[in-house]
């Protein structure tokens, strides 16, 4: 008798590595990868979900800082009469749709600064939707300028 290893030669497959054959000569753990990856498909789609989120969430925050910023900005060069105006114009004009519907642009002076607070809604997952019921504020100031 040859075949090594300890197999008969009965005619049927002898597994020599160990595991162990159906019937028709496949394995019994076939397909178990798939049936484990759709198991976890619940919990990646989740994590992606989350991980989106929070991306948003710091989306907003870069926003508003930005807008304030601008806000600031366009405050100081402007004429002392117009500050106001042109700070909340600036604020409103740097966001965009989706962000700008549900923002407010607070603009002050004093000190020689002018101030400039951007409060903006964090949208649930998709812009322009809906929003959570928390906001995000920006805070910027910048020196006044000297006019002439």
């Amino acid at each position: 008798m040859s075949g090594g290893r300890g197999a008969r030669a009965t005619g049927r497959r002898v597994a020599v590595t160990g595991r162990r054959w159906a019937a028709k000569g496949r394995y019994r753990d076939r397909g178990q990868v798939t049936v484990e990856f759709l198991g976890m498909t619940p919990a990646i789609l989740v994590t992606l979900v989350v991980l989106w989120q929070l991306v948003l969430v710091g989306y907003t925050f870069t926003l508003a800082g930005n807008a304030a910023d601008e806000a600031a900005r366009a405050g100081t060069a402007a004429s002392p009469g117009a500050r106001q105006g042109a700070c909340q114009a600036a604020g409103t004009d740097t966001l965009s749709g989706a962000w700008g519907s549900g923002a407010t642009v607070t603009c002050g002076t004093g000190g020689g600064m002018v101030t400039a607070d951007v409060t903006v809604r964090v949208p649930i997952l998709f812009p322009g939707t809906l929003s959570f019921p928390f906001d995000v504020t920006g805070h910027a100031g910048a020196v006044e300028e000297e006019t002439d």
